[in-house]
């Protein structure tokens, strides 16, 4: 047996008072007036071994309530391998599970509120001295700090509902940081009260430090059916003002029942676009194609909606998207207009052609162009083909059409390190393309029927392309001999198209063929660096957006509603990165803005493996735990003494005091109830 003040035990050296107290007591004499001097003495010497009897009875109950009563304030307790000894102060971490989860119900009412009385229940078993962290889903920097328990008990009020998620692994380590900086070289203590989903907690055993004691609290959800919805992306990679689009919906059914009739619906800035209704089987994912048009140049704030009580926390998406009323072509030659180039672009509106002598390229504005095309130019300057293979890095499209007598080495310094093909030699001969890659996104809706025997270009002569053993290409038309005529490669996040021939008809008849027209077309409109349609709170890698020029004095700023953030705005070459760390907490579309000019809207939802309401048992969080770690199981009752118990040994003071109160009681009857002062003879009295 321990004690947690074992200075309290020089206390039982007031036990010699009522000892002193009952010697003195049996010397006092009394005085007794009597007749009969004979009778007297025979009554006093039956009496005296009951009074001796009650006065040891009496003094032994005083001494015990005294020795109990000096026990309990020493605070004993039975110890084992996991109890602490006790110190002056101990720091406590304590982690409030505040994830979209928490929002359902259980027996208690809500699962957050649920957690807040846990959390006091357990600052409630240390003592005044002790301190405690407060930590939540979202990291903040106020909770780094330590509180006495009435600020902890304020700040656990404090706590709301958020989109942050993070792993048990994260949580811990989180909490060991800050506990060792406070208390090096001591036991340290945690607390996790959550509802350990399966997805969200995860399911690596845990890596604690020897000193690092943690203990999980479970609390029960009810069993509640879930759909959602994963993701979504859009099937044409460009979209114009006024055509037709198709929206693919993916979602998921996390419960153990089929989901019937589950109601959605699209709007597209605030206007409602599409209906329908959805039944998934169990544990199931379904995709479904939405269709809807009437777009105006701009972006669009998309935003879909299920009706899926009683757990509303997932049952909104958003997304967005931008129509371009113009696309941006940039045809770089080698003096003279390529007029094949330009009568091809020029047919259709959307395109905006932009013609260049390669000698006065604009190296800054090259990210502003989805497709580059190089045609016609003999000789490609060192500066050009860097700045090209940064473009491509960055994720631009390169077609390049090589010019007759071209310098073959210009060419090679610029395309071999990107990974494509580069021309070696000219053949002459006339030969015919002998096959088409229909498998090819590029020929994709180019024909309505695939006809069987196709009017290929005819060629003249061609650039014998050398790609190289490792290079991987996507093999767009072909010579006899598996010889390639066009050809994509990728490289970096971009792709290069590099043809065997130049738009010139003495190489071939492919400058006024009917493929050359929708083979370009689908190049540009599959080409460029495009916004995602979505992104994932939490998720801290960076947001790219298009290229924004940015003086000193100018921010940019994120705004939905009243809400204002301001990123950590880094240039590249190409591109704007955006660092938003944890300041997004709500899913929803925000609008990029630099001053007061739009620059891109972006979609924030939150992490979907809260969506999965799957959780742990008692067995699994077993598995993670390590040697040193416990499971609190969270009852009806309070989470007080089970935190006392676990810590700090079997606590003897309740029992001290219990057994104190008996033995005053045992005094108190004892005096009262047992008399010896009553006169007996075994013979009559005479006068």
């Amino acid at each position: 047996m321990h004690f947690i003040y074992p200075a309290f035990l020089f206390a039982l050296l007031t036990l010699a008072i009522p000892v002193l107290i009952h010697l003195f007591n049996f010397r006092r004499y009394q005085k007794v007036y009597f007749s009969n001097v004979q009778f007297l003495k025979e009554v006093k010497e039956q009496q005296s071994s009951r009074r001796n009897l009650r006065e040891l009875l009496i003094l032994a109950s005083r001494l015990l309530a005294f020795t109990f009563l000096v026990l309990a304030f020493a605070r004993p307790y039975i110890a084992d391998r996991n109890t602490i000894k006790p110190v002056s102060q101990q720091m406590v971490s304590i982690f409030v599970d505040n994830s979209y989860s928490m929002q359902t119900l259980s027996t208690e009412g809500s699962l957050l509120n649920e957690a807040k009385r846990r959390a006091k229940e357990i600052a409630s078993a240390y003592s005044l001295n002790d301190r405690f962290q407060l930590l939540t889903h979202n990291f903040e920097g106020k909770h780094q700090r330590l509180l006495n328990r009435q600020e902890f008990n304020d700040a656990v009020d404090a706590v709301k509902i958020s989109a942050q998620s993070r792993t048990l692994q994260q949580i811990t380590a989180r909490q060991q940081s800050l506990l060792q900086a406070a208390q090096p070289g001591n036991k340290q203590f945690s607390y996790i009260i959550s509802d350990f989903q399966k997805q969200a907690t995860g399911i690596v055993t845990l890596k604690t430090d020897t000193g690092f004691n943690i203990s999980l609290v479970q609390l029960q959800a009810n069993v509640l059916p879930n759909v959602a919805v994963d993701s979504v992306w859009l099937i044409s990679a460009v979209h114009r003002p006024g055509e037709t689009e198709k929206l693919v919906v993916k979602l998921h059914n996390y419960a153990g029942e089929d989901a019937k009739g589950v109601p959605l619906k699209l709007t597209i800035n605030g206007r409602q676009k599409a209906l329908g209704s959805f039944n998934i089987k169990a544990r199931a994912t379904r995709q479904d194609t939405l269709t809807f048009s009437g777009l105006q140049a701009g972006w669009q704030e998309g935003q879909i909606q299920l009706q899926d009580n009683p757990v509303i926390f997932d049952n909104q998406f958003y997304f967005t998207f931008n129509v371009k009323a113009k696309m941006p072509i940039l045809l770089v030659n080698g003096g003279q207009p390529n007029k094949y180039l330009q009568a091809a672009f020029s047919a259709d509106a959307f395109f905006e052609p932009v013609t260049t002598n390669a000698g006065n390229v604009n190296y800054g504005g090259l990210a502003t162009y989805p497709l580059i095309v190089l045609s016609d130019i003999k000789t490609l300057s060192t500066g050009l083909a860097q700045q090209l293979k940064t473009y491509v890095a960055k994720g631009g499209t390169l077609a390049v059409f090589p010019a007759h007598e071209a310098d073959m080495l210009s060419y090679r310094s610029l395309l071999q390190p990107a990974g494509a093909a580069y021309p070696e030699k000219l053949v002459t001969g006339a030969t015919r393309v002998s096959s088409l890659n229909l498998q090819n996104a590029l020929f994709k809706s180019v024909f309505e029927d695939v006809p069987r025997s196709p009017d290929l270009p005819l060629v003249q002569k061609y650039y014998q392309l050398n790609a190289g053993s490792q290079v991987r290409s996507e093999t767009l038309m072909e010579l006899p001999g598996h010889q390639p005529f066009w050809s994509g490669y990728r490289s970096g996040a971009g792709k290069i198209y590099v043809s065997a021939v130049p738009l010139q008809e003495d190489f071939s008849n492919l400058p006024r063929h009917a493929l050359l027209l929708p083979v370009l077309y689908r190049m540009a409109l599959l080409s460029g660096h495009y916004q995602p349609l979505f992104n994932t709170i939490g998720n801290n890698t960076a947001i790219e957006a298009a290229p924004v020029q940015l003086s000193e004095k100018q921010i940019m700023k994120l705004s939905n509603g009243n809400q204002i953030l301001i990123p950590d705005v880094r240039q590249q070459e190409g591109s704007t990165l955006l660092y938003m760390a944890d300041q997004v907490q709500q899913p929803g579309n925000y609008q990029l803005k630099k001053q007061d000019s739009l620059v891109a809207v972006i979609a924030f939802n939150s992490d979907k493996i809260e969506s999965d309401l799957t959780y742990f048992d008692k067995a699994g969080l077993k598995q993670l735990l390590p040697n040193n770690g416990h499971i609190l199981q969270a009852g009806k009752g309070s989470l007080q003494g089970a935190v006392a118990d676990t810590n700090f040994g079997q606590q003897l003071w309740k029992l001290c005091i219990i057994l104190t109160l008996i033995f005053v009681a045992a005094e108190i009857l004892l005096i009262r109830f047992y008399r010896v002062d009553k006169l007996q003879s075994s013979r009559p009295v005479s006068y």
